[in-house]
């Protein structure tokens, strides 16, 4: 019967996957294990949990869309680049303020630049802080001073002439120099009156007078007034200039522009004009003062000081006297909370005190109350002879005048009107004067 195996076969092959089946699935699914319960705790005992707070979402503000800024007008870069011509400088600060968004325009701050770089003008990088501030002010100086190196003057740019100094400075330095055949040409037009020649010689100096008038500075007058002398000076050596003598111009107005700026200095420098030959005596004395500060390491004396000049020691006091330079009342002493001027702390020697303007008039009172009991005539006497009116006290010979008498019978009149004063009931109030 093979149809019987067959089934009996398949029927085996049944079970079998069956339990294979439940195997698997009991593999995947194995018993849960049980675990004790903790017996829950009393109501004493319960730990109270806090309420955890919900984390608040912050809101992010909406975000603004980015606006380009347009580039700076032609007319900002033109002013921008002429005051840089002007000071010889730019900072950065100015640049960043005149290009606030670089990236969006290159080209056109790349050509700025070029065009500085161009004209000799120095970008200055500012520095934050007070140290900063110090190392940008005294680069900001090198910068400048560098920028007319042809005459070596030291410009502070934060004082307020600095600007027309390097702007005069400017305009001369374009002004070529002069060769001697043409000093001499021009000196011959000049001398047949040719104004416009002597114009030409005039302004092709000017380098002179300020490569002069820069030895001076520091000596308590500006510089533009310095040039301003030494341009008087100048304008005297054109005048008087003989080119048949055969040496140069420069060396010939040389002296003229030293001698208007040194009679400047002695004139206008102090208040109480000093003569020029004593300014020349106090150089040569500060000179010496200095130098010997230096060898000693104190302050010289005057003998000492008498010994180095060859003077006598009453002439160097007298030059110590006079160089002392004048202090204005009005100058502020102590805080500057205070009030309080020079003129404060000086005593008036000459004003009269309460107490003795009150003494005096005592005195006065008294001295009426005595010579009233004279004769009208040894009043007047008394009064002309020690001034007890006006002030004023008269000689015998004027008080004789007076009275048409010889000046010895004012004399004897005098002591007569003396006498009876000592013998008076109220000469003691005036003991204690």
């Amino acid at each position: 019967m093979p149809t019987n195996k067959k089934s009996s076969s398949a029927s085996r092959s049944s079970k079998n996957t069956a339990r294979g089946s439940s195997k698997i699935k009991a593999k995947k699914n194995p018993p849960k294990k049980q675990v004790a319960k903790k017996p829950a705790p009393s109501a004493k005992h319960k730990p109270v949990q806090k309420a955890k707070k919900a984390p608040v979402k912050q809101q992010q503000p909406p975000k603004t869309p980015y606006i380009k800024t347009p580039p700076p007008s032609d007319e900002d870069l033109e002013n921008l680049f002429l005051k840089a011509r002007t000071r010889s400088f730019l900072t950065e600060n100015e640049i960043l303020y005149a290009f606030p968004d670089i990236e969006d325009y290159i080209p056109v701050y790349e050509a700025f630049i070029d065009r500085l770089d161009a004209s000799g003008i120095a970008v200055v990088e500012m520095k934050e802080g007070i140290l900063g501030k110090k190392q940008d002010r005294n680069l900001i100086l090198e910068q400048m001073n560098s920028a007319v190196p042809e005459f070596g003057i030291k410009v502070d740019p934060f004082d307020l002439t600095a600007d027309h100094i390097q702007i005069y400075l400017r305009e001369i330095g374009k002004i070529p120099l002069l060769k001697a055949d043409e000093e001499i040409a021009l000196a011959k037009r000049k001398e047949k009156g040719d104004k416009e020649a002597e114009k030409k010689l005039i302004e092709a100096n000017l380098r002179l007078v300020v490569s002069i008038a820069k030895k001076f500075m520091g000596k308590s007058l500006a510089l533009l007034d310095l040039i301003q002398e030494g341009n008087i000076g100048l304008f005297r050596a054109v005048k008087k200039f003989e080119y048949r003598k055969g040496y140069k111009f420069s060396t010939y107005a040389t002296w003229w522009i030293r001698q208007a700026i040194t009679r400047a200095l002695a004139d206008q420098s102090r208040t109480i004009r000093i003569p020029v030959h004593m300014v020349e005596t106090i150089n040569k004395f500060q000179q010496i003062e200095r130098q010997l500060i230096q060898d000693l390491g104190r302050e010289p004396l005057p003998e000492e000081i008498a010994a180095e000049m060859g003077e006598e020691v009453d002439k160097v006091r007298h030059i110590i006297k006079i160089s002392q330079d004048t202090v204005s009342l009005e100058t502020p002493v102590g805080d500057e909370d205070e009030d309080s001027a020079l003129e404060d702390f000086i005593e008036d020697i000459k004003n009269v005190t309460p107490d003795r303007a009150a003494g005096l008039q005592l005195l006065k009172d008294y001295v009426k109350d005595i010579i009233k009991d004279l004769s009208p005539r040894e009043q007047k006497i008394l009064e002309m002879r020690f001034g007890l009116v006006d002030g004023v006290g008269h000689t015998l010979e004027e008080v004789g005048k007076e009275f048409d008498v010889t000046r010895e019978r004012i004399r004897q009149i005098e002591s007569k009107a003396l006498e009876k004063i000592q013998q008076h009931p109220l000469i003691k109030r005036l003991a204690d004067y």
